[in-house]
């Protein structure tokens, strides 16, 4: 059986507050494809669909068409669970309705045996645990527990709830394990919500059954292996990068096929396309006005890290129309300034009235410059309201 893993869509994200739509819907497009081009049988989708757990119409239209169309123009099978940016009954909502498409959705965890599901229907060739997130939440409150006790009996539930998996399976089927956690060695990047708990009872791969044949992840937004089994324990990465520092290294779904005895045949990485470029560009404003005039910014997001002696008044602006004008969207600029000197120190004795402080602090931090008349205009205004308003 040839299968495909893919998680964290993330349908609805936005990037500094620019909407990603178009880039969600040319993924699933490519994603649909591919499926095709490979006559994939079986697509694993392992948690974090969408972005929010309440999703815009647009978002939720967008995966209902991609499963009307996984439906009516391929014959593969989809199992998908829920995240931790899902809602766990939203998504799993019209479970039934799905299942008549051969679209099997979990979003709650009640029983093990309720996950665990036998593909195709009427001649299972492959046994999958589709087992969404599983929140440390959920743990009944015990008093007197300390953070230790409580991180073992979450690590305890995991291992316990996948042995029940195991134990409903068919013993003559190849296995899959889905999961949406962090396991121990899994590489972190700052656009994940951290589901770890704990530090050294953090869930393992050991953790995880032995009679397995492939563990399909989510949460983490890098590709990677985990190591510590015989078998694959894998992230399959987010398909777009949901943020700047996700741009150094490559997106792709995994691509494996299972014999009818659970050995791995095939085992591929298909590079996921770049639908939208994020682009960062640092140095000072000499050479990141330079950076801009040199090359075609068209249809990029571009983050911008300006090194600067001192603040300047407009010069994100300046920065945004130089990009703009060569096509680019800036979506950041961020200042890096010379580390501040220390302040003023000025005794309580010494206290003068605001305007003349407010020219000592502009004269300390702009080399002995005095504030002009329009800021310090404005500063009077300011405290005016402040006094009108105690």
């Amino acid at each position: 059986m040839r299968i495909l893993h893919t998680a964290d869509w993330h349908i609805g994200q936005r990037l500094h507050e620019r909407q990603r739509t178009d880039e969600h819907e040319q993924f699933l497009n490519w994603l649909l494809k591919t499926i095709q081009e490979h006559q994939v049988e079986l697509l694993l989708v392992s948690g974090d669909i969408f972005d929010t757990a309440l999703p815009s119409s647009e978002s939720t239209n967008l995966y209902y068409r991609f499963l009307y169309r996984l439906f009516s123009e391929t014959n593969a099978y989809a199992v998908i669970t829920a995240g931790n940016h899902d809602s766990p009954r939203h998504l799993e909502a019209p479970r039934e309705f799905l299942e008549m498409g051969r679209i099997y959705v979990v979003g709650t965890a009640d029983e093990p045996t309720k996950c665990v599901v036998t593909l195709p229907r009427e001649n299972p060739r492959v046994a999958v645990a589709a087992v969404p997130f599983l929140s440390e939440s959920d743990l009944r409150h015990l008093s007197y527990e300390t953070e230790a006790d409580r991180n073992e009996r979450y690590r305890e539930r995991f291992k316990a709830f996948y042995a029940d998996c195991i134990a409903a399976m068919p013993a003559e089927l190849p296995k899959i394990l889905m999961g949406h956690l962090f396991v121990q060695g899994g590489k972190i990047g700052d656009s994940e919500r951290n589901v770890q708990i704990g530090g050294t009872t953090a869930t393992h791969a050991s953790d995880f059954p032995k009679d397995v044949n492939y563990v399909a992840l989510g949460h983490l937004h890098r590709p990677q292996t985990i190591k510590g089994t015989d078998y694959p324990v894998r992230y399959s990465g987010s398909p777009i990068p949901l943020r700047f520092n996700e741009t150094g290294y490559r997106k792709v779904v995994y691509l494996m096929e299972l014999s009818d005895d659970g050995t791995l045949i095939r085992d591929a990485e298909i590079e996921i396309p770049v639908f939208k470029e994020l682009c960062t560009v640092e140095g000072d404003e000499a050479s990141v006005i330079s950076e801009a005039m040199a090359r075609d910014w068209n249809g990029k997001y571009i983050q911008i890290k300006l090194k600067l002696t001192a603040p300047r008044v407009g010069i994100s602006d300046k920065i945004r129309q130089a990009f703009s004008n060569r096509g680019g969207d800036v979506l950041s600029v961020e200042l890096e300034l010379p580390e501040a000197k220390e302040g003023p120190k000025i005794p309580v004795e010494d206290m003068k009235r605001p305007e003349e402080i407010f020219d000592q602090f502009h004269r300390t931090k702009f080399d002995g410059e005095s504030p002009d008349e329009i800021l310090m205009q404005t500063f009077k205004e300011l405290v005016e309201m402040v006094e009108r308003s105690e």
